[in-house]
């Protein structure tokens, strides 16, 4: 199992120095969040790809209703480029709760949003195999055919595309046929209540045998799970991490979203958990 370390909303020059200093400290990743409005993740991740050689950066995750799929196409392969070849496109339908109550022109209904996250990956595939295609979805047609293939953008570093991770509901079966699409999960759980539910190691390993079972795709596949572990003692680390790779978890994500910026230095700079 990998650790990444989600970090504090902020500044771009603050996410490179924590990722500098991430990457000397040992972590495999390190993650941006984004929000309506905020200091644009894909740039803050420019300035730490900048700032790095070797840790893996990714979003966690971009909201897609708010970006076109081609814009963010474009965003996303000039980033993987220059950071040669480490980036990890997460995805999701977006948090409404975030500010979305003040721009009264972004989609909030929870169907559309789905469906728009469902057709910006299919349209990010496309265009990472700089094709020429048509594309006719309910919310963005493109007719790419149209166009000279001189003006495309460049093919990624990695291949057959950018790594497309996603926000999989479990065990809501439409989100987790979502998930099959792409090329790892970010593992969350819903009641029938509809009420979320703290995930537990059994939950990642029926998600592990379901994609195992259902996923056509040959390319590796990422179980992301979540937490802290900042206030624990080290065997209360092993008690808590140690179920998770057993379980199938392949990535572990420290969150520091709310951190300040020194406390997310002090924790960062104590390295990641250390499994026995």
């Amino acid at each position: 199992m990998k650790f990444g370390v989600a970090l504090p909303y902020g500044s771009a020059r603050t996410a490179a120095d924590l990722a500098q200093l991430a990457e000397t400290a040992g972590w495999d990743g390190c993650f941006l969040g984004d929000a309506i409005w905020c200091e644009d993740p894909m740039i803050a991740l420019t300035a730490a790809a900048m700032a790095t050689q070797r840790i893996r950066l990714g979003t966690m995750v971009i909201p897609a209703p708010l970006r076109r799929p081609w814009k963010l196409a474009s965003e996303s392969l000039a980033l993987e480029r220059l950071s040669e070849g480490r980036l990890t496109l997460g995805l999701g339908a977006g948090a409404v709760w975030m500010g979305w109550q003040g721009f009264s022109d972004v989609v909030t209904d929870t169907k559309a949003r789905a469906e728009m996250l469902d057709e910006t990956i299919d349209l990010l595939t496309l265009f990472y195999q700089r094709k020429p295609f048509d594309y006719d979805g309910q919310h963005y047609h493109v007719k790419l055919s149209l166009l000279d293939e001189r003006y495309y953008p460049p093919r990624p570093v990695q291949r057959p595309r950018i790594p497309l991770w996603v926000v999989g509901i479990w065990p809501r079966m439409k989100s987790m046929r979502r998930v099959l699409k792409c090329d790892g999960i970010f593992v969350e759980k819903m009641n029938l209540e509809g009420q979320s539910e703290a995930v537990t190691p059994a939950d990642v390993r029926e998600i592990k045998d379901y994609v195992a079972a259902n996923r056509t795709l040959t390319t590796p596949f990422d179980i992301v799970v979540n937490g802290a572990t900042g206030d624990l003692t080290d065997a209360q680390i092993q008690d808590k991490l140690a179920p998770w790779p057993e379980a199938g978890a392949t990535w572990w994500v420290e969150g520091l979203w709310e951190a300040t910026e020194a406390a997310a230095k002090e924790r960062i700079r104590r390295g990641p958990p250390k499994l026995a």
